[in-house]
């Protein structure tokens, strides 16, 4: 069964935005209480410092500090917010960990992430999350008001006491005020509260522009890399296929020259037996081209190549794309064809019942996310088709996430940016 929702109603849309905002909040409000902590973790440091003894445990709070800033990167990366991350090595002497800590501007910046997050950023995402937790307690209001003692039973927050029946249901009519100020405002917070995030959490730019030359001098090798591979895939099909068929071809076709002279029954035969292989030929032609890039991505988009994918798996398909603006032609064609290897290897190697296909745009990133329900244990560094798709997304500077535990499920999640 395949579904495309790729143009979602008005109001579908308000409440998915909302509901994706609510989400990210969440996330975003357990990352700064988590921030509180690795604060409170600094203090507790400095202050057993002066005792002597501080020194000793830097190391493992600065570990612990980067551990938390990565959750939020994690979180803002999902979010379409590309952050990265670039630590040089902590030593272990405790006076070269300080040392280091005070020349690489990584650490600073995430004790400068620490305390805005976790004072900002708690606010932002407590005003965010007020809204529907005041929705479903303002629906429920008059279930519960007569059951708790008299100073509990209140209103926007303890501002207003509710004593009386008319009270309680008018309490219960601002229920949506509730909602519609959570589908206003909570989406228009998400990006003020990850501001800090995505400034601090990013590596310092004199040292960004480094990495960013190692990573871009990686990718272009693995470009290379899966280009070569990809040409001599050509070559065989070219050569094990359509070659062998064209000669065989020839052959025929001189022997039927031959018969018509001696026996032109026998020629017919031949010609019929030429054509034929004639006509393999072009299947293995057009194989080999579809393969390049499917005219049905070009013709009817992501959505519409993915749609015929699913169609054809042999594994039943749930397909939900949210793709609605189009991407660059090979962002599609590489988000297809890992889709299309994900589904060969559900098919060949999982005995998969079930695929569910994902595939969504958020920002400038698309993500595609293939998970099945087969028996797992997939090895991406030892078979060539999921190896096969790193090679395809690094190459566009994507990155591919592969969780294949035994007894599954097997989820494959690449990540391409597609510009803005």
């Amino acid at each position: 069964m395949t579904r495309d929702t790729s143009k979602p109603g008005p109001v579908w849309a308000v409440l998915r935005r909302a509901l994706v905002a609510t989400k990210w909040m969440l996330a975003g409000m357990g990352t700064s209480m988590l921030a509180v902590l690795g604060w409170a973790l600094v203090v507790l440091i400095a202050g057993l410092s002066l005792l002597g003894v501080g020194l000793l445990l830097l190391r493992p709070a600065l570990l612990v500090i980067r551990r938390i800033a990565d959750l939020e990167r994690a979180r803002l990366n999902r979010m379409g917010k590309p952050v990265t991350a670039s630590y040089a090595e902590l030593p272990y002497p405790p006076l070269q960990v300080l040392r280091a800590l005070a020349e690489d501007p990584s650490n600073r910046r995430d004790l400068a992430w620490l305390v805005l997050h976790g004072s900002y950023g708690f606010l932002l995402a407590s005003l965010a999350l007020q809204a529907p937790v005041n929705v479903l307690r303002e629906l429920s209001f008059p279930l519960w008001w007569t059951l708790v003692p008299p100073e509990e039973s209140n209103a926007l927050n303890g501002f207003i006491d509710i004593s009386t029946w008319t009270g309680a249901w008018l309490v219960f009519a601002t229920a949506p005020l509730w909602f519609i100020l959570w589908l206003v405002v909570t989406p228009l917070l998400t990006g003020p509260q990850a501001l800090p995030g995505v400034r601090l959490l990013n590596p310092h730019p004199d040292i960004d522009l480094s990495a960013r030359l190692a990573q871009l001098t990686a990718t272009r090798a693995a470009a290379l890399d899966a280009h070569a591979v990809e040409l001599r895939r050509i070559e065989r099909a070219l050569h094990d296929g359509a070659q062998n068929r064209l000669v065989g071809v020839a052959v025929l076709v001189g022997a039927a020259r031959q018969a018509l002279r001696r026996d032109p029954d026998h020629a017919d035969a031949v010609l019929e037996r030429a054509q034929s292989t004639a006509e393999d030929a072009l299947a293995e032609l057009r194989s080999v081209v579809r393969s390049i890039l499917p005219p049905v991505l070009e013709n009817r988009g992501l959505s519409g190549a993915l749609s015929a994918l699913a169609a054809d798996s042999p594994v039943p398909c749930h397909l939900q794309v949210d793709v609605p603006v189009r991407c660059p032609v090979s962002v599609e064609a590489t988000a297809y064809f890992a889709v299309a290897e994900a589904l060969t290897n559900a098919a060949k190697h999982s005995r998969a019942t079930r695929v569910d296909i994902t595939v969504v745009r958020v920002g400038d990133r698309l993500t595609a996310t293939v998970t099945d329900d087969g028996t797992g244990g997939a090895e991406p560094d030892t078979g060539t088709g999921l190896s096969g798709i790193r090679r395809r997304v690094a190459a566009h500077d994507g990155t591919t996430t592969i969780t294949s535990p035994p007894g599954g499920p097997t989820v494959i999640e690449v990540e391409l940016p597609c510009g803005s």
